[in-house]
């Protein structure tokens, strides 16, 4: 019984190599699109700092000072402009949002590295007890490949993940300032969107 269990096991363990690569080929290409908005959302909030400054200087759903154009990689600020009643607490579920998918995905990459890392290991370990040099070196290709590729998924999709939380964070704050009709110096907040 235990026997045919373990053979079960193999069987569905091996079935699941195909479908893993494949995610984590396409967590890969996500990463390099969530790089290049990233990179996008950065350059555009450097050519929105001062009108971040200017809209966060005025209370909210009073006269806007700048134009809403120029706050496209300030995405909370913007929600906040459009809808001035939200709540704390619905501006948090936005910031939750918008960092969903790339926290996600740097915390599902690494397991599926590792799971495509196991996998090909039962068949290498056979191919080494058969004596199947050339077995064991396919094998433990895939191995390798994945792991790396998993880590480097994360590694990308965490450091965006922690930087744009950190800008979330800032607005955030801007947000409450402006809720309360208090402002900071123009300089204060350049500072803080960069």
């Amino acid at each position: 019984m235990i026997r045919e269990l373990e053979d079960l096991m193999y069987m569905m363990s091996d079935f699941f190599l195909a479908p893993v690569l494949v995610i984590l080929a396409l967590l890969f290409i996500y990463s390099l699109f969530a790089l290049g908005q990233f990179a996008g959302q950065y350059f555009q909030r450097r050519q929105g700092r001062e009108a971040f400054a200017l809209v966060t200087q005025s209370k909210l759903g009073g006269k806007l000072l700048a134009d809403k154009k120029q706050l496209v990689g300030f995405p909370l600020v913007s929600l906040a402009l459009k809808n001035p009643r939200m709540t704390k607490d619905e501006l948090d579920v936005a910031a939750l949002e918008e960092l969903e998918t790339v926290r996600a995905v740097s915390r599902l990459a690494p397991m599926l590295g590792l799971i495509a890392t196991m996998v090909p290991m039962g068949p290498a370990l056979k191919s080494l007890a058969n004596g199947n040099v050339q077995g064991i070196s396919e094998n433990l290709i895939i191995a390798f490949s994945a792991v790396i590729f998993g880590l480097v998924i994360a590694s990308i999709t965490f450091w965006i993940a922690s930087v744009k939380k950190r800008w979330l964070a800032a607005e955030l704050v801007a947000i409450a300032s402006m809720q309360a009709g208090a402002g900071t110096t123009k300089e204060e907040k350049i500072r803080e969107a960069a």
